[in-house]
């Protein structure tokens, strides 16, 4: 896993992308490296269990966050409103 590796401030990043409704486990392997199970070991680790369980309710059968089941009018990652991100590698694409 390669999470061992991260910085705090990719930490932050992959787990405010995670809480994203739009952003989907894709675009975080493709941003940082990361696969899905990942992710939620990591969500695990850094959050408080109520907090996780929460998160992983919401998570649960959301099309937003799998590419696979997203109808294929969707074709970007986040909201139109939402502001660039500086550290944001995908963004500057």
């Amino acid at each position: 896993m390669k999470t061992e590796t991260l910085s705090a401030t990719e930490i932050d990043r992959i787990i405010e992308m995670a809480w994203e409704d739009r952003t989907s486990f894709e675009a975080i392997e493709i941003q940082f490296g990361i696969a899905e199970k990942d992710v939620i070991e990591l969500m695990r680790k850094e959050m408080k269990r109520s907090s996780f369980k929460m998160w992983r309710k919401r998570m649960n059968g959301r099309q937003t966050k799998h590419a696979a089941l997203r109808s294929s009018n969707v074709s970007r990652f986040k909201c139109s409103r939402q502001k660039t991100i500086s550290l944001n590698k995908v963004s500057k694409k």
